[in-house]
């Protein structure tokens, strides 16, 4: 591999990145990897302090100081203003990482429209709407964007309905969204991860006994035999935003050590 193919690969300097739900788990992880990559960075999250932190281990790698937008992005304003200063200062916008988003346990039996209501504004509608405010920066630079799925958006899952249904729509999403603006030259791609080790699952509600127990559970659940672990997504939503992944759009990139093609799961 000749070396400026190489670099390719192992380098975002001087992209300018806006990544949401920075302020934890999958965020946070891929923030700190573009750090180290040389992207510029803006990021959104809810957990102030939290935000503060990773933006210290930002720099810490020897990146730049990350411009720090916290809010709600299920508030529009929040929404009009992570793209407004984020351009105001840098200039443009090369990546979005769209990674903000909860789970939610429940079934169509136990759950209710104001759950659902919540899950969709966080993980469908606040998408939805940063990406389209974002999109006509993003045709200007030929950037990408990359949104972090799950695999419950290929896979049907008895438990996080509303959860799994958001999925699906951000997988439908993105290769809608790649259709569209692959003639501009702007790629679209997501993720979708198995378990990861997070937070996520105790914020929805599992106790330190269940979660353990849940963890142990990934030796049968996938065809790895382990969780993964957040820097194994996040290396792969900096190869989909590097310009090695030139050719590639509209793709959900399962990172679930095979439990997508797992049956009995």
């Amino acid at each position: 591999m000749a070396s400026a193919d190489a670099f390719k690969v192992s380098s975002l300097k001087g992209k300018v990145t806006l990544i949401t739900g920075a302020s934890s788990g999958i965020g946070a992880g891929t923030s700190v990897l573009f750090a180290k990559l040389g992207a510029l960075l803006a990021l959104n999250g809810r957990d102030v302090e939290n935000l503060k932190k990773i933006a210290k281990e930002c720099t810490d790698c020897g990146a730049a100081q990350p411009l720090l937008i916290p809010g709600d992005l299920t508030d529009e304003e929040v929404v009009k203003k992570t793209v407004e200063q984020t351009i105001a200062h840098y200039g443009r916008l090369d990546v979005l990482v769209n990674s903000a988003g909860i789970l939610s346990m429940g079934t169509i039996e136990t759950t209710d429209l104001a759950q659902y209501d919540k899950v969709m504004n966080i993980n469908v509608r606040s998408v939805y709407h940063l990406t389209q405010l974002c999109v006509p920066h993003l045709i200007k630079t030929k950037g990408s964007v990359v949104n972090v799925s799950s695999v419950n958006g290929q896979r049907a899952f008895p438990g996080v309905l509303a959860y799994c249904m958001s999925k699906s729509a951000i997988d439908q999403f993105t290769c809608c969204i790649a259709l569209e603006l692959a003639s501009k030259q702007v790629r679209v791609n997501s993720v979708c991860p198995g378990v990861i080790i997070t937070d996520v699952h105790k914020r929805a509600g599992l106790d330190e006994q269940q979660y353990a127990q849940f963890l142990a559970k990934c030796k049968q659940t996938h065809a790895l035999g382990r969780p993964g672990e957040v820097e194994e997504v996040a290396h792969s939503i900096a190869f989909l935003a590097s310009d090695a992944a030139s050719f590639i759009t509209g793709v959900n990139l399962p990172i679930d050590g095979g439990r997508h093609a797992m049956c009995p799961r």
